[in-house]
């Protein structure tokens, strides 16, 4: 069943199609007026005391096997998706349904299930039918839940863009509060994420933390997108990816709504010369390797971060924001760049960062107690090649020996070798 008018689907970037009829959305604005107001001044309220209270936000120190976490298209080659999930070793997967397509339910079930001892992430998109009436909601998501066994359910997406249906917070907190109440009613051991904000606009997060509606969350979901800004150690009004993260969780530290974890639930960076496909316009667009470096970094620096319980990478099949082009099934380096990410960092225990001079060091302690650094730097430049490094790039390839190491913007994994250390010493 098709998406009802004026919302339209984009097949081609697999998203809510522009809303073109700008009468309607501009009636529908000036309808949840009231509630645009109340977004706005929480957040000149809040928005201050959360940025002062960024250094005492709450951080895990640990990260878990789920922090690499990878979204997946079920209906899109799944006997190959299921093979490169094995290969890749992620632990933990998201996954869509649509609430306009919940014939293809069984199927997805079907598709879980071949999928024993995963961490699930079930994201459930909306559409402007179920925002208007809630009784259809409840019905379908009761449905959902006996249907579905996820590990979380994501309530709702992208929920401060009208294309995607929802005009205003009030309309979400309306929207979240039948799923919390099936939740209290009859599903008390799931767990409800929210309230899938986009990009850097906190406003519209601190509105659904800070309001009168009975409800609350096990976590705050994210789509954190930085591709507009390119690499994601760059700044938005002063903010990096990790001042972005680290905002957040003030937020979500000083409201009572909602139990402290985040969850970035989608995000990722568009493909040149993949037009229609590409989910932005070209200007932001960059290429297989640029996309491939952009997409480890943001791992790493996410990481760091001690806040975040996981990113989901959107996603596996996609012509222009996957891992793998989807019209030939062709594996991209970032399939390789994420294979040997979760391979060489998902048993490991974070130590610290350390930056000097736009040279960032991730320190992790690996099972054995020995020590992998992973190196790179926002200009190219040369470090001694110590006789105990083990060097690798980013696609698990090792680098031959010399005189110096070439540390740029593509990162470089080194294990310190014990031995070799201790007889350097």
């Amino acid at each position: 069943m098709p998406m009802k008018k004026p919302f339209k689907w984009d097949s081609y970037s697999d998203q809510a199609a522009l809303l073109k009829d700008k009468a309607y959305k501009k009636k529908m604005r000036k309808k949840e007026l009231f509630s645009l107001f109340k977004t706005f001044f929480l957040s000149i309220f809040l928005l201050p005391i959360s940025w002062l209270l960024m250094p005492f936000a709450k951080r895990n120190y640990t990260f878990n096997k789920n922090f690499f976490t990878l979204g997946v298209d079920a209906n899109r080659f799944p006997d190959e998706t299921i093979e490169c999930i094995k290969d890749l070793g992620v632990e933990s997967i998201l996954v869509r349904i649509k609430l306009w397509e919940l014939d293809k339910l069984k199927d997805l079930k079907t598709f879980l299930e071949k999928l024993p001892n995963k961490h699930i992430t079930l994201k459930i998109m909306q559409d402007r039918e179920h925002i208007e009436d809630l009784e259809l909601l409840k019905k379908d998501l009761e449905l959902i839940f006996s249907t579905i066994k996820a590990d979380l359910y994501e309530i709702g997406t992208t929920i401060n863009r009208a294309k995607w249906g929802f005009f205003s917070v009030d309309e979400y907190l309306r929207f979240y509060k039948v799923a919390f109440d099936l939740k209290k009613e009859k599903f008390p051991d799931i767990k409800l994420i929210g309230s899938g904000v986009i990009d850097f606009e906190f406003y519209y997060t601190i509105h659904t933390l800070f309001n009168l509606c009975r409800c609350k969350y096990d976590g705050v979901s994210s789509l954190l997108y930085v591709d507009r800004r390119g690499a994601p150690e760059n700044t938005q009004y002063g903010f990096s990816l990790m001042d972005k993260i680290s905002l957040l969780s003030s937020i979500i530290t000083i409201s009572p709504k909602t139990k402290k974890h985040i969850y970035i639930t989608e995000t990722n960076y568009p493909l040149t010369n993949t037009a229609p496909y590409a989910p932005t316009s070209e200007k932001e667009c960059v290429n297989e390797d640029d996309y491939a470096n952009f997409m480890l970094r943001y791992y790493l620096l996410a990481l760091a971060t001690n806040q975040v319980e996981f990113v989901s990478w959107h996603q596996l099949f996609a012509i222009g924001y996957g891992l793998i082009d989807s019209r030939d099934k062709r594996k991209r380096v970032s399939y390789y760049t994420y294979k040997t990410m979760v391979k060489f960092i998902k048993n490991t225990t974070f130590l610290r960062l350390d930056i000097k001079r736009k040279h960032y060091i991730l320190q992790l302690l690996n099972p054995d107690n020995s020590l992998l650094q992973i190196h790179w730097c926002l200009y190219e430049k040369t470090i001694p090649y110590e006789k105990y490094y083990q060097p690798y790039d980013k696609i698990g390839k090792k680098i031959k020996k010399g005189d110096n190491l070439v540390i740029n913007n593509s990162p470089i994994y080194i294990f310190i070798d014990d031995e070799e250390l201790k007889g350097n010493k």
